[in-house]
């Protein structure tokens, strides 16, 4: 078995001072997202509906609550057109 030596990261100025810029950016994303939840009136349905068990949950509730899932997630869904070309491809008898 070959054997190598340790790799050594090293950790530059630019390197830290770019993870602070990223971190600041997402802290203010991160606030202006909860500041537009509080001020709204569906942010404040999701959370009781969710604290609730969901049961009572209106569907345009659960859409808005399924979007920021896929938001955070960052899945973005395509609808696929339902034509025939679609569904079976360019099939030739």
């Amino acid at each position: 078995m070959l054997r190598r030596k340790p790799t050594r990261l090293e950790l530059k100025i630019d390197d830290t001072e770019e993870f602070e810029s990223v971190k600041k950016e997402l802290e203010a994303r991160k606030r202006q997202r909860e500041e537009a939840e509080s001020g709204g009136v569906g942010g404040t349905s999701v959370s009781v509906d969710i604290i609730g068990g969901g049961a009572s949950a209106s569907s345009s509730t659960a859409a808005s609550r399924a979007e920021l899932i896929n938001e955070r997630i960052g899945y973005k869904p395509h609808p696929k057109p339902a034509t025939l070309p679609t569904l079976f491809g360019s099939l030739q008898f």
